[in-house]
């Protein structure tokens, strides 16, 4: 009688056994269903889409990585607006051709920041109010080159054919400037190089000048390999005035969006001709 009394408890455990393992096995060829050795993690923030993403390309004065943001003469006003507005936000590197190809594609909620305004962008971006307002353009030329007056127009150095400018690929540099381009079609190379890169151009006398905003030019040059007395800063008779820069923001970003940005750039940013 002992003896049945343990084998009947054996047998009740190994039926519990038995029946534990069918449900496993049953689980595990459930479709949907897949074994794993890791914890389920749930998102604890908001999902990304949420967000507008701020394209910079490091450019000192303007545009400058710091280690809370972005900040510089558009960096910072952007920063301001976008807190200010309670949009979320989040900055990225991006180069400046790559930026202009994102809202031509319009597939995320993405906006530039520090950009002119034309009016092929306008087909493709929505802007806000200026954020900052430049000094007229200025171009750099070697110092020893004597083709390049420091005191021509942008028209004298249009009409020289012996002169030859250099532009980025994709690049404004302002209606005036854009306009005369399009008026005397100057001979230019076209590169897709950052200023930096530009500047060694001209110094290795790949081409005559290039145009620059004055904010930048003085720094530009002390970063480089060069000196300050190696380049010559034209300053041209016949720009009135410096131009705009604006954020820019794909047709993605809403326009209740770019009113509320505007509203806070009318509240916290102000500047005047320079």
């Amino acid at each position: 009688m002992h003896k049945l009394k343990i084998w009947s408890t054996r047998a009740l455990f190994a039926s519990v056994v038995l029946f534990a393992l069918a449900l496993i096995t049953l689980a595990s060829c459930s479709p949907g269903i897949e074994p794993t050795d890791s914890p389920i993690i749930l998102p604890s923030s908001a999902p990304s889409d949420n967000f507008i993403t701020l394209h910079y390309n490091e450019r000192p004065p303007y545009l400058v990585t710091l280690e809370n943001g972005v900040g510089g003469l558009t960096g910072e006003p952007a920063t301001i607006v976008f807190e200010k507005s309670g949009i979320p936000f989040e900055w990225t590197q991006t180069p400046s051709k790559r930026q202009i190809y994102l809202l031509q594609q319009n597939k995320g909620r993405d906006c530039l920041v520090g950009w002119f305004k034309n009016q092929e962008r306008e087909d493709f971006a929505k802007y806000t109010l200026p954020i900052y307002w430049d000094k007229p353009q200025i171009a750099l030329a070697r110092a020893d080159n004597d083709n390049v007056s420091v005191d021509a127009t942008v028209t004298e150095l249009f009409a020289d054919s012996t002169l030859n400018l250099l532009v980025k690929d994709g690049y404004s540099y302002g209606d005036y400037i854009d306009g005369k381009v399009k008026e005397y079609n100057p001979n230019r190379t076209v590169t897709t190089v950052e200023n930096s890169e530009m500047l060694k151009m001209i110094h290795a006398r790949h081409a005559d000048y290039f145009f620059i905003a004055p904010e930048e030019a003085d720094g530009l040059i002390m970063s480089s390999q060069f000196d300050l007395q190696d380049f010559k800063l034209i300053k041209f008779r016949d720009i009135p005035s410096g131009e705009k820069r604006y954020i820019l923001c794909s047709m993605q970003v809403e326009d209740t969006i770019i009113e509320r940005l505007n509203a806070t750039i009318r509240q916290y940013v102000s500047f005047s001709a320079q």
